[in-house]
């Protein structure tokens, strides 16, 4: 049977379906012109994906090269992602380069780049215009949609085991250098009132503009209502043809915090509520995350409307520590390192630092040290235990910790009849942060997995008998499967420490 992927609500918990089945993308983004060279992606990423464990890649469409001369498509490279997705039995979520990408328009097929009269440019103050398509120009967004529309079309007739399972629509949309397009057809849009659906309920509808309504805000919401209008008729024109769940990202919002600064018109915090009115076939929108305060952002994208999905995030080893909080507390959908080839390449390909200063990157996020084998472990990992995640995720029986800062020396986890101390070892170049989680098994019995950390237990207040460890196990899963590797007593059962490789111990307690 032929499954289409969906997201479905299980128990308040918004879950992606594969093949009928509850499916968590352990993922990595590949570079922006990996796509180009389908050989040379089998022998560099395909063949080299099962290093980390991967069971899923995201990996780009790119438009130019799909309709090459206009209403002509050529669909080889994304037949080539197909069969290479059947052959290692991965799966695929689709990146479409269309129009937008990193706020220009450099994905575009040639007819369109260079008829700029038909598909017109957005303009500054003062008619200087930028390399970014207008979202007002409506026969640009048309010819979008179409093409998206029949890649779609072209992924539900040939894609026969469902290999894709998501499509990304543009990346990181927006505009830089300005708040908001100033081309005559954007002045005129601009010039008129607010369509009601983003004004409250209580104003008076006759006649708002966008200054009355958002003030100093105007022209950024103005910009996120143009650009969510657009991909809204693409992902309708593409799900019309096959239903697969469709998102976006976001170039997130940072230093110096104003709108052109970051691409002005993207989905920022401060403009979910936008693309949340205007895009309501986008299921989420995913973040790229390359600061240092990544669970910060974490917590902003994922709410009840928003489930968590990260398309795009740093590659240093902490990334391995985010990732197992993200799946685990979070209950992440996808998460996805960017350039996850480098991972496996003999000489990683490095961003210039002039790169890394303009968008404002954190230069750590790109150390390799020690992620190739820490990640891949994390997703072996969360693997194997999926179906005690399952039992037990939403419930009280499952905590997650994870170091927040420096400064950040621990947690205390309350259960039933014991509470536990997780102690964060500190952190080094090449090892992941402190990160873990303890499931309580039954009253008196907890499975522990994580790294740089230490655990104590301890009873509850009031309670002043000592505790000891009936069963201490080190060990591992295998095919579902709790695996003792080593059982600890005497002084070894005293100290539980783990290290910079996740572990898991299996612990049974007692009291006197």
């Amino acid at each position: 049977m032929k499954y289409i992927s969906e997201i479905k609500n299980d128990n308040g918990i918004p879950t992606l379906y594969v093949d009928g089945q509850p499916f968590q993308a352990f993922a990595g983004e590949v570079h922006n012109s990996a796509a180009y060279d389908p050989e040379k992606m089998e022998t560099e990423i395909w063949s080299k994906m099962e290093q980390s464990n991967l069971n899923t890649l995201i990996v780009p469409v790119y438009w130019e090269t799909l309709e090459p001369e206009e209403g002509k498509f050529d669909f080889a490279l994304v037949d080539a992602l197909l069969k290479h997705a059947d052959k290692y039995k991965k799966k695929l979520i689709l990146l479409w380069f269309g129009l937008w990408k990193n706020a220009e328009s450099a994905y575009v097929p040639g007819w369109m780049k260079k008829n700029s009269e038909t598909y017109f440019r957005v303009e500054l103050y003062g008619g200087e215009r930028l390399n970014t398509i207008s979202p007002l120009c409506a026969a640009a967004v048309e010819k979008d949609a179409n093409a998206f529309s029949r890649l779609m079309e072209h992924i539900r007739d040939t894609d026969e085991n469902s290999a894709v399972i998501m499509v990304q629509i543009e990346k990181e949309v927006g505009l830089l250098g300005t708040e908001r397009d100033y081309c005559a057809q954007a002045e005129e849009v601009f010039g008129r009132s607010v369509p009601e659906i983003l004004l409250p309920e209580q104003t008076e509808k006759e006649r708002v503009t966008w200054k009355e309504a958002f003030g100093d805000d105007a022209e950024e919401v103005f910009s996120a209502w143009c650009f969510a209008s657009a991909l809204e008729q693409i992902a309708s024109a593409g799900k019309g043809k096959h239903p697969l769940p469709c998102f976006t990202n976001v170039w997130l919002k940072q230093f110096p915090w104003y709108p052109g600064s970051y691409p002005s018109g993207g989905p920022v915090e401060d403009m979910l509520w936008v693309w949340k009115a205007a895009a309501p076939s986008l299921f989420t929108i995913g973040p790229d995350i390359y600061v240092p305060y990544v669970l910060d952002i974490m917590n902003v994208y994922s709410r009840p409307d928003n489930p968590l999905l990260v398309p795009e995030v740093r590659k240093d080893a902490v990334t391995a520590s985010y990732a197992l909080y993200a799946f685990l507390h979070f209950h992440a959908l996808c998460y996805a390192p960017f350039g996850v080839e480098d991972l496996w390449a003999d000489q990683p390909s490095d961003l210039p630092a002039e790169v890394i200063d303009a968008l404002k990157l954190d230069p750590l996020s790109f150390n390799l040290s020690g992620t190739k084998e820490i990640l891949g472990e994390v997703y072996r990992i969360l693997g194997e235990i999926r179906p005690l995640y399952l039992k037990y995720r939403g419930t009280e029986h499952v905590k997650c910790f994870l170091k927040q800062s420096d400064g950040d020396q621990g947690c205390y986890l309350k259960f039933k009849n014991y509470n536990i101390e997780i102690q964060y070892l500190p952190r080094t170049d090449g090892a992941p942060a402190a990160a873990g989680v303890v499931f309580e098994l039954d009253e008196n019995t907890f499975l522990i997995i994580g790294m740089m950390c230490s655990i104590r237990f301890h009873t509850k207040p009031g309670d002043h008998r000592r505790v000891d460890f009936l069963t201490k196990e080190a060990g591992t899963f295998h095919v579902g499967k709790w695996v003792c590797e080593q059982r600890q007593n005497g002084d070894e059962k005293i100290v539980s420490v783990l290290y910079n490789m996740p572990g898991c111990f299996r612990i049974e307690t007692f009291k006197y």
